[in-house]
């Protein structure tokens, strides 16, 4: 067929050909290459030159485009589509322009200018009425063919006319004609016998009453009547479905603003005589009223609950979830969770007020620990469990100048309700075994649940949730639960474990070694063998996490108690390499342990000032055995004492410690022998130092008190040679002393 293409197009990646007015065909390339190559046959088939071709069009392509300038300043509704007569022997030729209008964006608007322009729709109607009267199902199907082309056009200007009282039957009688169908469907027999409208409390605002059905038969149309849309075709119907969000947020105003309303239906739930039938279908119409407040934006939403907070949601949600009918509380827990959702503030604002004013067992909380322990497995337990772990989020809980709610509210928390959500885990345990308790499916699911909540209490909370766990024991009572008999209860308790391991937190460590917690899952992995199951698997990301994150005191206990036991069921690299570590550790231990026995690294005195270049020859010897009195007279402050020529005995008495302030005020004479000389000043250059005799020195100015004395380890000068980590020894007998004083 290439040879008879009436149009065509080629670019460097794509060739684009028409073959009528409305249809158009495209190859598209992911290199150039492959394009030319295709391009170069399909104008060999055609007898042309690729080159002249290409050429010719790409000028034919820029008349194209000032052709298209020209057309692009004409508005769009000044050049409607001419549609036929509308009359029952056209019907054929309608579809055919409508069908033919929906492959180009601009014909599509063009066509929906003309059907409101000429009022068309209405006139497609008369057409259907007459058609059905006649059962003439071969027309039928065409103006489900034509009606469904214009709901894909997807203008609500189009909607606003199908979906009006008059003519909404209409169209769904049209739509009941899909020619796939061997028989209508009845749409509106359901919509007219079978969906009841109940009318629970009586509205007085007719358009609030008009707008409800007309969002209950538009959404009917969506889900039911309309065909699912391809992957192509997500879009298609986005209007309609734009057109039922607005109508909802339309309802949830005009009831907001009807305080009547309002207060009737807070009323009414609250009545204690009011009968259940009654009361469940209240409750439903608050839910659903909620429901469609997702439709308002945030700040709309943070109104709406505000609004019906006022009008005492909350305690009417208390008395609901009090009933024993699961009907009844769990449409409660469905609106608790919308509250929370939108505001979770304002429902812990609610709990935390209302503890100084209730008893334990009547607050909100406490109602909902309850309903979802004593009746696992309920409808309602996982929207219950959701709002609790959202209630004990820290990430949407605020921080003010005046109150942190965090602190306030867990701290109402973990005392008023944990121990209460809590209570499955004990019932689970008892002593060392598993009960029977455990073995019932939805008794595992809500231990289960718990243990997620905890989980996420051990993550995200730090102080609160670790005394609860240590006081109350929750660990040891997890743990009892690593039985791989129940596998779903262990890989529960296990991944609560690792959770707490994860943190990394000594607090806890001390804690499992002390009461040897670990053994319980050591014993699990003992008693699984080798399955390698999910639980083993679990056990041994455990242990190898233990090793990388390298936790000195777990690697210690574990292969001190454990590690020959896990050995004997299998030679595991993971089991291996912790010994190992465990090895190297004891290693450096005792490495370091000698070093201490041994003591620190010795330094002689006497051969830091052993006879080197730097020391004073005898000139120099002689210039600084004379006397200079001025040096004399100088205090003594801040300047180094060194005595020479003497020896002290400066080892302590046996189990005795020196006090240093005793040994600093001892007399001089009587540490150093008259006679003897000594240094009275130095300079930090080492290029003059005085000595004087020592009953010159005593004379001739008083000495300052010796307030503190440096040990010999703190050398007078620092060579270049020498390493700051070098300590000195002890003095002793044998050697030359030296002291500092300040």
């Amino acid at each position: 067929f290439l040879m008879f293409l009436a149009r065509w197009f080629y670019t460097e990646t794509l060739i684009v050909w028409s073959e009528n007015d409305t249809t158009e065909l495209a190859l598209s390339f992911q290199e150039r290459a492959g394009c030319d190559e295709i391009w170069a046959k399909i104008c060999q088939v055609q007898g042309k030159d690729p080159e002249t071709t290409t050429i010719t069009q790409e000028m034919d392509n820029e008349d194209n485009e000032e052709e298209e300038g020209r057309f692009e300043d004409i508005p769009d509704a000044a050049m409607p589509i001419d549609l036929p007569t509308c009359e029952l022997s056209r019907l054929f030729e309608i579809r055919e322009v409508i069908e033919g209008a929906m492959n180009s964006p601009i014909r599509r608007e063009r066509l929906a200018v003309a059907l409101q322009a000429e009022n068309y729709i209405p006139q497609l109607i008369e057409i259907f009425h007459v058609c059905e009267d006649l059962e003439n199902t071969e027309d039928l199907h065409m103006l489900f063919d034509i009606f469904k082309s214009i709901f894909l056009l997807n203008k609500n200007a189009i909607f606003e006319i199908m979906f009006t009282e008059d003519y909404i039957f209409e169209v769904l009688g049209i739509l009941e004609y899909d020619p796939s169908l061997s028989e209508p469907a009845g749409h509106r027999q359901f919509i007219r016998d079978r969906a009841q409208f109940k009318e629970c409390i009586p509205f007085t605002n007719p358009t609030l009453l008009d707008k409800i059905h007309q969002t209950y038969r538009v959404q009917y149309i969506q889900d039911i009547v309309s065909p699912t849309p391809s992957v192509f075709e997500d879009n298609m119907l986005s209007t309609l479905s734009s057109f039922i969000f607005l109508n909802k947020a339309d309802i949830v105003s005009m009831l907001q603003e009807d305080e009547i309303f309002l207060t009737k239906l807070f009323q009414q739930l609250q009545d204690e005589n009011l009968d259940i039938a009654r009361r469940i279908d209240l409750a439903c119409l608050l839910r659903e009223f909620c429901n469609f407040s997702n439709t308002l934006q945030v700040q709309g939403r943070t109104s709406f609950l505000r609004s019906l907070a006022n009008k005492r949601l909350f305690p009417t949600l208390e008395f609901l979830l009090a009933i024993d009918v699961e009907e009844i509380w769990s449409v409660a827990a469905d609106i608790l969770s919308f509250a929370t959702d939108t505001n979770p503030s304002l429902v812990r604002d609610f709990m935390v007020q209302e503890a100084t004013s209730h008893d334990e067992d009547a607050l909100l909380v406490n109602i909902v620990i309850e309903r979802v322990v004593n009746h696992p497995g309920c409808n309602a337990e996982g929207t219950l469990f959701g709002l609790l772990r959202t209630l004990i989020d820290p990430e949407n809980m605020h921080r003010s100048l005046n109150r942190l709610e965090r602190s306030e509210f867990l701290g109402f928390y973990y005392k008023y309700a944990m121990h209460r959500l809590t209570e499955p885990i004990i019932l689970a345990t008892h002593g060392t075994e598993c009960l029977k308790y455990v073995s019932r499916t939805e008794n595992s699911s809500l231990v289960a649940s718990v243990l997620d909540v905890l989980s996420f209490a051990v993550e995200h909370h730090t102080y609160h949730v670790k005394n609860f766990i240590l006081s109350k024991e929750i660990l040891q009572k997890v743990l009892l639960l690593m039985n791989p008999r129940y596998s779903f209860l262990a890989l529960n308790a296990l991944k609560f474990f690792r959770k707490i391991v994860g943190l990394k937190d000594e607090f806890y460590n001390r804690y499992i070694i002390k009461f040897d917690l670990i053994s319980f899952v050591i014993d699990a992995f003992v008693k699984n063998g080798l399955k390698h199951n999910m639980l083993n698997s679990a056990v041994l990301e455990l242990l190898e996490f233990i090793k990388s994150e390298d936790i000195k005191t777990l690697i210690k206990y574990v292969c001190e108690k454990h590690i020959t036991k896990l050995l004997t069921v299998e030679q595991c690299p993971t089991f291996k390499a912790l010994r190992t570590k465990y090895e190297q550790q004891l290693e450096r231990e005792s490495t370091k342990k000698g070093e201490t026995i041994a003591g620190p690294k010795t330094f002689d005195s006497s051969n830091r000032f052993r006879r080197d270049a730097r020391d004073l020859d005898e000139n120099e010897e002689n210039y600084f055995n004379d006397e200079d009195p001025t040096d004399l007279n100088k205090p003594l402050y801040n300047s180094p004492l060194v005595v020479q020529n003497k020896v002290l005995d400066t080892k302590p008495p046996p189990n005795k410690v020196i006090n240093s302030e005793k040994v600093m005020t001892t007399p001089l004479e009587k540490v150093i022998a008259p006679g003897e000389k000594v240094i009275t000043s130095i300079n930090s250059t080492m290029d003059k130092v005085i000595t004087t005799p020592l009953d010159k020195v005593m004379n001739s100015s008083p000495l300052p008190a010796l307030d503190k004395v440096i040990s010999a380890s703190s050398p007078l000068v620092d060579y270049a040679d020498d390493s700051d980590e070098e300590d000195e020894p002890p003095l002793n007998k044998r050697q030359k002393v030296s002291s500092t004083v300040t």
